[in-house]
């Protein structure tokens, strides 16, 4: 099972990445724990300086608006 976090306050673009996520991974038939992380000095301490943030793994894979759904998936598969 994969690990994902996305950062952000909570704004559409933050929900929007969310749905983004669960969906490549059920495309992709990977299950996935999402874990999301609102509070700002969580999101700093992590290094995402522009949300949406994602991390995969405890790695972060992205950082400021919608990821591209290629790479996404990319990073779910990897």
């Amino acid at each position: 099972m994969k690990s994902v976090k996305v950062y952000g306050p909570g704004c559409k673009r933050c929900a929007t990445t969310e749905k983004m996520v669960r969906d490549a991974a059920a495309k992709l038939g990977i299950d996935v724990a999402i874990e999301k992380v609102t509070d700002a000095k969580s999101i700093a301490m992590a290094g995402v300086m522009s949300t949406p943030g994602i991390a995969v793994d405890g790695k972060l894979v992205h950082a400021g608006g919608l990821p591209d759904q290629a790479r996404l998936e990319q990073w779910l598969g990897a």
